[in-house]
């Protein structure tokens, strides 16, 4: 606020600091790949037309998976929902062996201190309560050592849950 010659407060307008809202994309819950022509399924078809094995999701385009990216889905009690064919290869498990497990059984902290939201479980906490933010950080496969992997984190759904991308 600016106080003018008169003595008396004066509004001005400040610019947005706000980001620009990161369109969203539809990706299958077990190959990654988007419908036909990206087009938002219709709720009845909601499996994949590409692989027929998972389920078709939503997430924010900067988070998104690509058809070739291990990615996992977490929902927010910390279990595994699916898991793509280059995640079973990247962490030598079956998806049917880790569903409804805990992630923490795949994946921990490469930061053996971290804690709040820049933790994996912080990270996955916010995501599927709904937060937009996409969060990086690194992880290691659980019981290996001296592997790092960064990962984005970041909001899927319907159902709310957090989709966890592997990067390179």
């Amino acid at each position: 606020m600016a106080i003018d010659f008169t003595g008396r407060a004066a509004l001005r307008l400040v610019p947005s600091t706000a980001e620009e809202a990161c369109p969203s994309q539809w990706f299958c819950g077990h190959c990654g790949a988007p419908p036909p022509n990206n087009e938002t399924p219709a709720p009845p078809a909601r499996v994949c037309g590409e692989c027929g094995l998972g389920l078709l999701l939503e997430a924010r385009g900067d988070v998104a998976p690509k058809p070739e990216d291990p990615f996992l889905i977490v929902d927010g009690s910390l279990h595994v929902c699916a898991m793509s064919a280059s995640s079973e290869s990247l962490l030598a498990v079956a998806e049917t062996d880790v569903i409804n497990r805990p992630v923490t059984e795949l994946l921990t902290p490469a930061d053996a201190e971290a804690s709040g939201p820049e933790s994996l479980a912080g990270a996955i906490m916010h995501a599927a309560g709904g937060e937009d933010e996409v969060r990086r950080l690194m992880v290691r496969p659980a019981n290996v050592f001296g592997v790092r992997m960064p990962l984005r984190v970041g909001a899927c759904g319907p159902p709310r849950a957090a989709l966890i991308v592997l990067e390179d």
